[in-house]
C-alpha cells in the first residue's frame, strides 16, 4: 500500500531442485529482475494462481502467461539463462542463517 515498501522473495524448497519443479521460482526471481512493478505485480497474480501451477506441471511454457505490458523478450532470455544455484543458494541461506526447516516458510521484515 506504500511507495516506500519493498519486497522480496527467498526461496526454501522441500525436495531436490530440478528445473522441471522449478518453474514457479524461476519465473518469480526473472519477474523480479526483470520487469517494472506495476507488471511485476499483475505477472505474479497470474503466477501464483492454482490453476498456473497445475498447467506448469503439465508442461505448458511459462511464455504462455506473460501479460500485456511486459518485456518479453527480456523476461525470456533472463528466464532460460537464469541457472539453479541461485535457488540453491536461497535454499542453503535460508536453512543455514535463517535455521528454517526444508519448505518451511517464514516472513521477514526489516523496517526502520
Amino acid at each position: 500500500t506504500s511507495s516506500h515498501t519493498r519486497v522480496g522473495i527467498l526461496n526454501n524448497p522441500s525436495s531436490k531442485i530440478k528445473e522441471d519443479n522449478t518453474a514457479i521460482a524461476r519465473g518469480i526471481l526473472t519477474a523480479f529482475l526483470s520487469q517494472n512493478s506495476s507488471n511485476l505485480k499483475s505477472f505474479l497474480s497470474k503466477l501464483t494462481k492454482e490453476e498456473t501451477a497445475k498447467s506448469l506441471a503439465a508442461g505448458t511454457k511459462i511464455a504462455k502467461f506473460l501479460i500485456p505490458g511486459m518485456d518479453d523478450n527480456t523476461f525470456e532470455k533472463k528466464y532460460n539463462t537464469l541457472g539453479l544455484d541461485i535457488i540453491k543458494t536461497h535454499q542453503m541461506f535460508c536453512q543455514e542463517v535463517l535455521k528454517l526447516l526444508p519448505g518451511q516458510m517464514a516472513v521477514m521484515s526489516n523496517g526502520r
